[in-house]
């Protein structure tokens, strides 16, 4: 069969990249980053052939590989995707090339060794999103953090580095402990932790509410979601601007993917249980870090707040338990993915330049970068949801779904996304216009093409989107249909 075994294949594609650079000289800096980018850009390429061949139609779980390892013990390598985690593998496949692409200049130290950080990245996060085993999940889910925590850690910009990865890194693992004794206990009580077995087994309604809760933890540490924040704006601070993209853009889905893969569907009576917490958290988050974006003085800060805010509305999504809300939810997370990518790409641009973050070195830049601040414009509108970009549609739908469930914390959401344009227009207002501050900024370097081929897919993926929801909807629509069988029925 032609698609036999084919995740199988573009699993191992950035582990044959790893193997391949570790055999090159460092010193031989051009060969790596071509080699690099080019087995980076295959993932991506192998996740558009899926999406052309993906049957919609289906709900079950399509290119399926079965790879034996602990035959005796009942655990296996399942790897299978369906409409759900197919866009979280082509957004990540999508943005690891990206990264390496916009440190292509800007990073000289130890370039071997960065190069590979990232290759062994997409890695972890194509298993995280393809296995159809809670054991392995765990194991991919877990792993990513050594990869990004010698990423911020060796290559971030500042002092905090260390302290921000240490941050980052024991924040997401202390989270995930009690998520391994509870994959031990599912273990021992169905004999395997194969997904597709777990979702006709039934847990009594004690069990879901312990279960449920140790998966929340591990997952909101993800997310993240207050008071289990702390580390985001950190990590965002002292990261490389290619850390900060993969961190906004991928690593903040692992948490919302967790919950609408394993928690609602293996465990619905405890996920309806706890829902009113979900809300709870979700709502203080999305108000409390709004208003704390606005005072931030720090670039960074400021666009690393507001990603905290739109990933706590989608967990309004998440919880809304209906088809609207759901989908709005993975939309929105797709899109976030775009959007907060590009931001954080146009700070690093600024920060490559003139080596500061802080808002107030710069002002005037419509009159000298006018290519930058014109992508800065539309990322900015598409950041507080215009009609017409990814993020619009997204929200529209989360809070058409959370209207159906709950009508208040609709309203308490809706207002993150009022206090969003207010820091959003105010940064692009201090950066694009007023004086030009020419005491701390001498030369002025608008975009350059290699910059500019970095925006265009991000560019493109906004707006395609935002005008024909559909290309994403309709492969959605069957997966998210058959998970809302499983809370119900």
């Amino acid at each position: 069969m032609l698609f036999e075994n084919l995740l199988s294949y573009i699993l191992i594609f950035p582990l044959l990249g790893v193997l391949i650079l570790i055999l090159i000289p460092s010193k031989k800096k051009k060969l790596l980053k071509i080699l690099a980018l080019n087995f980076s850009c295959l993932p991506f390429i192998g996740f558009l052939f899926i999406w052309i061949f993906f049957q919609k139609s289906l709900s079950n779980f399509q290119f399926v590989t079965k790879i034996f390892w602990l035959s005796n013990l009942n655990l296996n390598l399942t790897l299978g995707l369906d409409g759900i985690s197919l866009f979280f593998l082509l957004l990540t496949t999508l943005l690891i090339p990206i990264c390496i692409l916009i440190s292509w200049n800007g990073i000289t130290y130890k370039v071997k060794e960065y190069l590979i950080a990232f290759l062994l990245l997409e890695f972890f996060l194509i298993g995280t999103f393809c296995i159809l085993d809670l054991l392995l999940f765990y194991i991919f889910f877990e792993s990513v953090l050594i990869p990004m925590f010698l990423i911020v850690g060796i290559w971030g910009s500042r002092e905090r580095k260390i302290l921000a990865s240490y941050y980052f890194f024991l924040y997401t693992l202390l989270g995930s402990v009690l998520m391994l004794l509870s994959i031990l206990y599912i273990y021992f009580q169905v004999g395997t932790t194969d997904y597709e077995i777990l979702l006709t087994f039934s847990f009594s309604d004690f069990e879901q509410k312990i279960l449920w809760f140790t998966f929340f933890i591990a997952f909101a540490a993800k997310v993240p979601m207050v008071p289990v924040h702390l580390w985001l704006p950190e990590a965002h601070v002292e990261a490389p601007t290619a850390g900060s993209v993969i961190l906004a853009g991928v690593l903040l889905k692992l948490g919302t993917y967790g919950f609408i893969r394993f928690s609602i569907p293996l465990l619905p009576k405890a996920s309806f249980y706890f829902s009113p917490l979900v809300y709870t958290i979700a709502v203080i988050g999305i108000i409390y870090t709004s208003f704390t974006a606005i005072r931030q003085s720090d670039f960074k800060r400021i666009i690393a707040y507001t990603s905290i805010a739109h990933m706590n509305l989608v967990m309004l999504g998440i919880f809304s338990f209906n088809i609207i809300g759901i989908e709005g939810a993975i939309f929105q997370s797709l899109s976030h993915g775009f959007v907060a990518s590009a931001l954080f790409l146009i700070i690093g641009i600024v920060y490559e330049r003139y080596h500061t973050r802080l808002v107030k070195y710069y002002g005037g830049l419509a009159n000298t970068m006018p290519l930058y601040i014109t992508i800065f414009l539309f990322f900015t509108l598409a950041n507080i949801s215009f009609p017409g970009t990814s993020s619009f549609v997204g929200e529209f739908l989360i809070l058409a779904g959370s209207f159906k469930s709950n009508i208040n914390i609709t309203f308490l959401g809706a207002t993150g996304v009022i206090i969003g344009g207010c820091y959003s227009l105010w940064l692009f207002n201090r950066i694009a216009f007023g004086n030009i501050k020419t005491q701390y900024t001498k030369q002025f370097i608008d975009i350059n093409k290699r910059e500019f081929i970095a925006f265009l897919p991000l560019i493109l993926g906004t707006l395609i989107t935002g005008i024909y929801p559909n290309i994403f909807l309709t492969t959605i629509h069957s997966s998210v249909n058959s998970l809302i069988e499983f809370i119900y029925f």
